[in-house]
């Protein structure tokens, strides 16, 4: 009888086991995942802020964009999924 409680136990924690494992990986996964958005958004942020400057340079409005910058944004193509940057046109 104690026999049989000490596998069944063995079995449980063996699945524990995996199923730490599994979570860990997805837990890398998403801190690799992460590092790379946020390397996409300062590369999206320092093309904006060099639009900006550019378009400050050639006589346009001066001062910063108000509000969340979107209407900025609108020229900015989104990145690959492959995490390289599409270069501007």
């Amino acid at each position: 009888m104690e026999r049989a409680e000490n596998e069944r136990l063995r079995r449980m924690a063996q699945g524990k086991c995996l199923e730490n494992l599994l979570i860990m990986q997805e837990n890398e996964w998403m801190r690799r995942k992460a590092q790379q958005l946020d390397q996409e958004n300062k590369a999206l942020l320092a093309e904006l802020k060099q639009r900006q400057q550019q378009h400050q340079g050639a006589g346009g409005p001066s001062g910063s964009v108000s509000g969340s910058g979107s209407a900025a944004v609108t020229n900015l193509k989104p990145a690959k999924a492959t995490g390289k940057q599409q270069q501007p046109k």
